[in-house]
C-alpha cells in the first residue's frame, strides 16, 4: 500500500499537473487519462483502471469535483478529497487530478492524453459531452479506447441498491416522504401551525427522579448491591410532561388533575404557570406519586416506585368532572368555547376507574376538536375509552389489554379500534417503530362471505420506522409522541403526517436522559435530516440552526 505521503503525492494541482504531462512527453512515456466521478470504487472500476495502465506508462485519473455531479439528490455520496485519496491507494494509479469543470472535455485538449479510456457503455453513445471529450482528444493526435466491459457495475444502482437494503426501514422512510401530505416542508408547517391551539389535559401527574449513582459495591453484610447516590434530577411526569410538551410546541395547555395539599404540589403550580400551563386541580392524596430510577452512567439498575394508590369517592369524581367541564368551555374546537383537542392520560396509577374514563370522553368529545386518549402501567384503562380520533398504546399494552398475545398486530388494532370506537390508533413497537392504523370504510356493496380474513381487511397500516437508531433514554417518549400526534392533528393534519411528526418528536426526545420538555428547534433538525437522508458521508461538526430558524421555532 502507498505511503501516506507517497499517496498525497500523487493527487495533483492543475499547474503541477501540466508540468508532469510535460515532463512524461519529454521522456516519451505514454499517459493514459480516466475521468469518471468514482464516487464507489466497485470492481468495474478496479479491472477498468487496470486495463487502462496496460496501455500506456503512466495513469492518470481525473474525476470531476463534488459542484460538477449532478447525478441526482445526495451525490456525490464522498466528497472530492477522500474520492481522490481513493484512488491515489490503488497501484496503478499515477496521478490524480480533481476537474471543477462540468465536463473533461477542457481537461482534455490541456493534458493532450495519448490514450483516453472510458467504458464500453460509451462506444455508441452520441451524448454530446463525450463527443465533445472524444474531439479534445483526437484533434491532439489522441486515441480513444474502449473498456472490456465484461463486467459492469453503476455506483447511482449501487447507493440505491444499498439504502433498500443496508437499512430496511431507510427505503420505507423514503417512501413516506414522497407523499404530497407528508413532503418535509408541509411537515414543518404543521409543526409551525401547532402554535396557539388549545389543549386540555386531564390525568395523573408522576414525579420521575433521577438518582445518579457511584460505581455499585456489595454490602458486607450481606451479597446485596449497594448503591450511593451523588446527583438527583427530577422531573415532571404523567400528564404534567404532556402539558410541558403542548407548551414548548407552543399551544396554550391546560392541565387538568388530582394534587395533596402540599408544598411540592405549590411549588409544581408555580413551575407550570412560569411555562404558560393553566392549572386546573382538584385536591386529593397525601403526595405526588415518585418513580425513582437509580443509574450508574446511563445505565438504569433500579427503579423504586413511591406511589399511594388513589382513590377518589363519588363526590371527587363529580369534581373532577366539573373541573374538566369548566376548563374546556362550552362548543368544540378552539373559537370561542371549547377547545382544540383534549388528551386523557392514564397513567395506571389507579385515578381513572374504567366509569370516570368513559364519562370524561363523553364529556369531552363534543366539546374538542381532536380528542386523544394515552396509557401507561399495567392498571391502565385502555379499553374504557371511548370516540377518540387518537388512541395510542404501545403493542404490549394492547395486546395484554386484549388478551391477543398471538394474533397479527393488525388483529389487535382492528379490535382495539373497534371496541374504543375510535379513528385511528399509533401502536409503537420500540426500535421498530410505529404502525399508524385506520378501520377502512365499509363498501357499499355487501361483503363477499368467502373473503379472507375480515380483520386484515377491516383495518389499513402505515409502519413509520424509528427515527432514532438507539434510544439514550426511552422514557417519555410515548409521552412527546402522542401530544406532538394530538396538536399535529388539530392543525390539520391526518394520521400519517401526524405520526411522522410524532416519531420525530419521539426520536429526538429519546436522545436525552430524564424527561424534559421537548426542544422544537430539535425536532426541527430531526426532519431537516430525514428531508435529506442518505446513505451519505458526514463531516464532524453539525451546522447549528441560524439564529433566525431558532426564534421561528
Amino acid at each position: 500500500m502507498p505511503s501516506p505521503a507517497k499517496t498525497s503525492r500523487k493527487t495533483l494541482s492543475r499547474n503541477d499537473l501540466l508540468k508532469v504531462r510535460a515532463a512524461a512527453r519529454a521522456s516519451g512515456r505514454r499517459v493514459v487519462h480516466c475521468h469518471g466521478c468514482f464516487d464507489i470504487v466497485h470492481p468495474g472500476h478496479i479491472r477498468h483502471l487496470k486495463f487502462a495502465r496496460s496501455l500506456g506508462d503512466v495513469l492518470l485519473v481525473s474525476i470531476s469535483g463534488d459542484a460538477g455531479i449532478t447525478k441526482g439528490e445526495g451525490r456525490p455520496l464522498i466528497p472530492q478529497e477522500l474520492r481522490a485519496e481513493n484512488l491515489a491507494e490503488l497501484d496503478c494509479v499515477d496521478w490524480v487530478y480533481v476537474e471543477p469543470r462540468p465536463t473533461a472535455a477542457g481537461l482534455l485538449a490541456e493534458v493532450q492524453p495519448d490514450v483516453y479510456v472510458k467504458g464500453r457503455e460509451y462506444e455508441f453513445n452520441a451524448d454530446p459531452r463525450f463527443q465533445a471529450e472524444r474531439d479534445a482528444v483526437e484533434r491532439a493526435g489522441g486515441r480513444v479506447v474502449f473498456s472490456s466491459g465484461d463486467v459492469i457495475f453503476s455506483s447511482t444502482a449501487l447507493i440505491e441498491a444499498m439504502e433498500s437494503s443496508v437499512d430496511p426501514f431507510h427505503h420505507r422512510l423514503g417512501q413516506l416522504l414522497e407523499r404530497e401530505d407528508t413532503q418535509p416542508d408541509r411537515l414543518l408547517e404543521t409543526l409551525a401551525a401547532i402554535r396557539g391551539k388549545r389543549v386540555v389535559i386531564v390525568g395523573d401527574v408522576i414525579r420521575d427522579t433521577y438518582l445518579f449513582c457511584d460505581r455499585p459495591d456489595v454490602a458486607s453484610e450481606s451479597p446485596v448491591m449497594t448503591l450511593r447516590p451523588v446527583e438527583r434530577r427530577s422531573f415532571d411526569g404523567g400528564a404534567a410532561i404532556l402539558a410541558r410538551h403542548a407548551a414548548a410546541l407552543g399551544a396554550r395547555p391546560t392541565l387538568v388533575t388530582v394534587l395533596p395539599e402540599t408544598e411540592s404540589a405549590t411549588e409544581l403550580a408555580r413551575s407550570l404557570a412560569a411555562d404558560g400551563i393553566e392549572l386546573v386541580s382538584i385536591r386529593r392524596g397525601t403526595r405526588i406519586p415518585e418513580k425513582q430510577r437509580f443509574l450508574v452512567g446511563s445505565q438504569k439498575v433500579m427503579k423504586v416506585d413511591l406511589i399511594d394508590p388513589f382513590v377518589l369517592d363519588t363526590a371527587g369524581v363529580d369534581e373532577l368532572l366539573a373541573a374538566t367541564a369548566d376548563a374546556v368551555g362550552a362548543g368544540g374546537g378552539g373559537g370561542g368555547g371549547g377547545a382544540d383537542a383534549a388528551i386523557v392520560a392514564d397513567f395506571g396509577l389507579g385515578l381513572f376507574s374504567p366509569g370516570l374514563l368513559s364519562s370524561l370522553c363523553a364529556l369531552l368529545r363534543p366539546r374538542v376538536g381532536v380528542l386523544a386518549g394515552d396509557v401507561s402501567g399495567r392498571r391502565h384503562g385502555l379499553r374504557a375509552m371511548r370516540g377518540l380520533d387518537l388512541i395510542c398504546p404501545s403493542e404490549d399494552e394492547a395486546r395484554q389489554a386484549y388478551s391477543l398475545l398471538g394474533e397479527a398486530l393488525p388483529n389487535v388494532a382492528c379490535r382495539l379500534l373497534d371496541e374504543t370506537q375510535s379513528k385511528a390508533a399509533l401502536i409503537t413497537m420500540g426500535a421498530e417503530g410505529l404502525v399508524a392504523f385506520a378501520p377502512i370504510p365499509e363498501p357499499d356493496a355487501a361483503p363477499d362471505p368467502a373473503g379472507s380474513d375480515p380483520f386484515r381487511s377491516r383495518v389499513s397500516g402505515e409502519h413509520v420506522p424509528a427515527l432514532s437508531s438507539h434510544a439514550v433514554d426511552p422514557l417519555g417518549c410515548g409521552d412527546a409522541l402522542i401530544t406532538t400526534a394530538t396538536l399535529a392533528m388539530a392543525a390539520g393534519a391526518s394520521v400519517t403526517p401526524a405520526a411522522i411528526l410524532a416519531a420525530a418528536a419521539a426520536a429526538t426526545h429519546g436522545q436525552r436522559i430524564g424527561n424534559p420538555a421537548l426542544e422544537p428547534s430539535e425536532i426541527r433538525r430531526t426532519l431537516l435530516r430525514l428531508a435529506g437522508a442518505r446513505i451519505a458521508y458526514a463531516g464532524a461538526e453539525i451546522k447549528p440552526l441560524a439564529r433566525s430558524e431558532r426564534q421561528a421555532s
